[in-house]
């Protein structure tokens, strides 16, 4: 492809290749559909470079928070429903008592000390692995390993770790012999390729699910569209950031379970929905951050 670019720009003034006169109408300068939607997006990426640049430094450390507050929530929610939790497990999931109480202790822990060593990217690999143990672990003990729903939105969830990974991966110090070895440019690739198709499956979920509103089909549409830009990484910042911001919006507005009072039937769903598209929200600020990778049309069209 550069190649036949390349022959083509040895080309004097209009001279065809063919011996004729060019054209000079200029009709083959116009630029493509796609062209002009890059340069409007360009416009917009600098307008939001330069109004978010007081936030820019703090973008990781709260794409970090948000990607794994789920997992704190969580944790909280079984100290808070123990007794609940206990009779759950015992009563229909028939797991016997002794294991009902450990099983519920990993989780709490693994769960607590893997979100802060991401938060103080402190090991953040063996935190996100940790996680990782902990979206399939609850899986098996809670029943939902069918759930279309719980399965997407955890898939996402693994997106955003992901993420994570991509972001704060390190070369190790040793390897085992004769296996081949993948500098961190090119994990880091990978795995940015891996969680960005992965981030969307919540948005997924969050479609195929509920009511069929006018907000719900407007910010589906929209999302759909964004989703597509980021999957293939064109303009993948800026769809990103749409989706921030058109999921934030959306969170605030239908899953404001704090306007609920205490016994609200929905209240907990409503709290468990908030944190959820936070996490798809914290996945996509990393994504602004580090940009898509080189397996992307973003980083394809530098190439042509």
């Amino acid at each position: 492809m550069a190649q036949i670019r390349g022959t083509a720009g040895y080309h004097l003034g209009n001279q065809s290749p063919f011996g004729n006169a060019g054209r000079s109408d200029g009709s083959n300068n116009d630029p493509s559909p796609l062209d002009q939607l890059r340069e409007q997006t360009n416009k917009i990426e600098d307008w939001l470079d330069t109004i978010s640049e007081p936030v820019k430094p703090y973008i990781p450390a709260i794409g970090r928070f948000l990607i794994v507050v789920t997992f704190i929530e969580d944790a909280l929610r079984i100290i808070t429903q123990w007794s609940d939790q206990l009779t759950y497990l015992k009563d229909y999931r028939k797991i016997p008592g002794g294991l009902t109480h450990l099983f519920l202790i990993v989780n709490v822990i693994a769960m607590v000390s893997c979100s802060f060593m991401i938060i103080a990217r402190k090991h953040s690999d063996y935190g996100v692995f940790g996680l990782i143990g902990v979206v399939v672990l609850q899986g098996l003990g809670y029943g939902l390993v069918f759930d279309l729903n719980f399965f997407l939105r955890n898939l996402s969830v693994m997106g955003g770790l992901l993420m994570v990974l991509s972001d704060s991966w390190v070369r190790k110090r040793f390897a085992p012999a004769g296996l081949p070895q993948l500098d961190e440019k090119d994990r880091k690739m990978y795995f940015q390729l891996a969680g960005r198709v992965l981030l969307i499956f919540l948005f997924v979920g969050f479609v195929f699910r509920g009511d069929w509103s006018v907000s719900r089909i407007l910010v589906s549409l929209l999302g759909f569209i964004a989703c597509v830009m980021v999957v293939i990484g064109f303009k993948a910042k800026f769809s990103a950031i749409m989706l921030v911001l058109i999921l934030s919006i959306f969170n605030i507005v239908v899953n404001n379970f704090w306007t609920l009072h205490e016994h609200h039937p929905h209240k907990d769903f409503a709290k468990y929905d908030f944190f959820q598209i936070l996490s798809i929200v914290g996945g996509l600020l990393l994504l602004v951050n580090m940009g898509p990778g080189q397996f992307s049309v973003d980083e394809k069209k530098k190439v042509y």
